[in-house]
């Protein structure tokens, strides 16, 4: 099968590889799309060592062409957008069969983009943070693949106001499209927001953001904190300071979830995928790339200033 390798030069390369078989519990998919996401930023810069030679890539869209033990035939041949441990950049790639969701309706573009960051979003808002109607929620990464679905499941959830960071004042209607109220630059944060505060703040910044981000939570608000994009430093947050307000510093890792309780990961899943279905949210898939140009992808990804979804077409 055709697929990206990255070697251990840190190079990526097309090359010929054998197909993967399905184990226990697994289903083989014939990938259509793929879809681009920061973890594969992470793998391209080293950050997360896997050995090499490695074959990237965490979302797939396309059929099951074959299953492991324990899992029904009937699945073959059927559309599904998959979240998997490695190797969605290649013809196919095989998944857990409990993340492996069927896509009956969506185009594969579509499928593909769902990805990791939907049922994120989905669990950040409902699950994590519980937002609540009439709760004031702030959204960094804004316009990025979860903070752009983040937004649209706030507002389903009855959040009375939503502002974000990030993007620029020239995609603020673009921005209202998703449930955006306000739109504030990065540079402008925390200045542009005088002395609101907010009962709900997503963090996948770090650093001096998150403090920042601590002094803007209402009482009882949450922070959930689900990446590091601006630095690994450590932020130190005293337990004492959150009691004296009744504020809570949530985490989520979706990744560590798909191994230790898929079965949870899939429960959001599925009913992100509902709303996606019956078109209460929607996923903009802002660029398409060839598989030869993911390092490009990858860059411009790492770049900053993406918004919505890149998809990577393989079949």
């Amino acid at each position: 099968m055709k697929a990206l390798v990255l070697g251990s030069d840190d190079r990526f390369t097309l090359a010929t590889a054998e197909a993967p078989t399905p184990g226990p519990g697994e289903v083989s998919i014939r990938v259509e799309y793929a879809g681009l996401q920061w973890g594969d930023v992470l793998v391209g810069n080293g950050h997360f060592p896997t050995p090499r030679p490695f074959i990237p890539g965490f979302e797939a869209a396309g059929t099951i062409a074959a299953v492991g033990e324990g899992v029904d035939p009937a699945r073959i041949g059927t559309p599904v957008t998959a979240l998997t441990a490695s190797g969605a950049f290649a013809e196919f790639v095989t998944a857990p069969a409990v993340l492996a969701f069927p896509a009956e309706g969506l185009d594969p573009r579509t499928a593909a983009a769902f990805g990791w960051a939907t049922p994120t979003a989905y669990d950040l808002i409902g699950t994590v943070t519980r937002v609540r109607p009439g709760d004031r929620v702030l959204i960094h990464a804004a316009l990025g693949g979860v903070g752009s679905l983040a937004a649209q499941f706030a507002r389903a959830a009855g959040a009375a106001r939503v502002v974000g960071v990030g993007g620029t004042a020239e995609q603020a209607d673009y921005a209202a499209g998703l449930g955006y109220d306000h739109l504030i630059s990065r540079s402008a944060f925390p200045d542009a927001l005088a002395d609101e505060r907010f009962d709900v703040i997503l963090d996948p910044v770090g650093g001096p953001a998150r403090l920042a981000n601590l002094d803007r939570l209402a009482p009882h608000g949450r922070l959930a904190v689900y990446g590091n994009m601006a630095t690994f430093e450590p932020v130190r947050i005293s337990a004492d300071d959150l009691l004296m307000t009744g504020a809570s510093v949530l985490t989520h890792n979706s990744h560590l979830l798909s191994r230790t309780h898929p079965e949870r990961l899939a429960a959001g899943a599925t009913e992100a995928l509902r709303m996606l279905t019956d078109r209460r949210i929607r996923i903009d898939v802002s660029a398409e790339y060839e598989l030869a140009d993911v390092p490009t992808a990858i860059q411009r990804l790492a770049a900053g200033g993406t918004r919505g979804k890149t998809v990577i077409r393989i079949g």
